[in-house]
C-alpha cells in the first residue's frame, strides 16, 4: 500500500487560517496524540501483531497511520481517491434527534457512517484469512475512526455539518465552530504531538467503562456519549465569540475525549489483536 506523507502542520495551519476547506478531524495533532495514547496501552501480544501489521506497510507507528484517512482525499492515485469518495461519510454521523439516541436505519443508512465504519473495519481487521494488505487498510481506518468518533462535532445531532456552518470570532478571524474543536482548542496549548501526549499521560490511563458486547454496541456508545457533549457541555458558544474562558471552559472536554479515545482505541485493538 502506498502511503503519503503527513502535511506539515505549519502548512495546514495556515491552510485553516485563510478557510480554504473544512478541516480534517481532530486534526493531525489529535489523532497523533489519540494514537500514541492507545499504543502503550497495548498489551504484549496486541503490539507484536500491531507491529506486524505496520511493518508490512513500512509505518513505524500507529500515529504514522492516524490520518492517512483523511489523505485519501488528495491521492493521486485514482484507486485511493475512489476510496476517499467511498468512506468521506463514514468519518462521522448525525443522530437526527437531540435524544442523542442512535438508531442505525435513521442515521447511518448502508453502514455508511463512522459507527458503521468501525464495526466494519474492525471486523476486517481481525479476520486472519483476509490478505495482509486489506488488515493493513483496516487499521489504518480503525486508528482513525475511533479517534473520529470522540470528537463531539463528529458525532452530533444539529443540522450544521457538525458545526461547519456556525460561524464564530476567534482571536480576531472569522471561521467556524468545528474547526475550532478539531484544532483550534488543542493548539491552544502550544505544544507537539509528543508533549501533548506526555501532558495526558500524567494523568494516567483513562478509567472508562470496558468493551460491550461487541464492538458495535461500544461504537454506539461513544458516539452517543459525544453527541451528549456537543448538546449539553456549552459547546455552542453564546452570541457565536470564542473566548478564553470558552477555551478554559472546554479544552479540558477535548482533552479528556482524547484520552478516552487513546482508551477505546487501545480496547480495540487489544481485543481484535491480543489473541492472534
Amino acid at each position: 500500500m502506498k502511503y503519503y506523507r503527513k502535511i506539515p502542520l505549519f502548512i495546514l495551519l495556515g491552510l485553516l487560517g485563510l478557510g480554504i476547506r473544512p478541516v480534517f478531524a481532530w486534526g493531525p495533532l489529535g489523532h497523533r496524540i489519540i494514537a500514541d495514547l492507545a499504543e502503550v496501552q497495548l498489551t504484549p501480544s496486541a503490539h507484536a501483531n500491531v507491529n506486524r501489521i505496520l511493518a508490512f506497510e513500512h509505518a513505524p507507528s500507529l500515529a504514522s497511520v492516524a490520518l492517512w484517512a483523511d489523505t485519501l482525499r488528495d491521492a493521486p492515485s485514482p484507486a485511493m481517491e475512489a476510496l476517499g469518495r467511498h468512506t468521506r461519510r463514514m468519518h462521522y454521523l448525525r443522530i437526527h434527534s437531540s435524544s442523542c439516541v442512535y438508531q442505525a436505519r435513521r442515521d447511518c443508512p448502508d453502514g455508511q457512517c463512522v459507527v458503521g465504519a468501525i464495526t466494519h473495519y474492525a471486523r476486517i481487521l481481525g479476520d486472519t484469512q483476509i490478505p495482509m494488505a486489506k488488515r493493513a487498510q483496516a487499521l489504518n481506518f480503525v486508528v482513525h475512526f475511533v479517534a473520529d468518533v470522540h470528537q463531539p462535532l463528529h458525532s452530533g445531532y444539529k443540522d450544521d455539518k457538525g458545526g461547519n456552518f456556525y460561524q464564530v470570532q476567534f482571536e480576531g478571524q472569522e471561521t467556524n465552530l468545528h474547526r475550532i474543536w478539531d484544532s483550534g482548542l488543542l493548539r491552544s496549548r502550544y505544544l507537539d504531538a509528543r508533549d501533548y501526549t506526555h501532558l495526558l499521560e500524567t494523568q494516567g490511563p483513562f478509567k472508562g467503562s470496558p468493551l460491550k458486547a461487541s464492538i458495535f454496541q461500544s461504537a454506539v456508545t461513544w458516539a452517543e456519549a459525544s453527541c451528549r457533549i456537543d448538546r449539553d457541555d456549552g459547546v455552542y458558544p453564546a452570541g457565536h465569540r470564542i473566548s478564553r474562558s470558552y477555551v478554559v471552559r472546554m479544552r479540558p472536554i477535548a482533552e479528556r475525549q482524547l484520552r478516552r479515545a487513546g482508551a477505546h482505541l487501545a480496547e480495540v485493538l487489544n481485543h481484535i489483536l491480543g489473541v492472534q
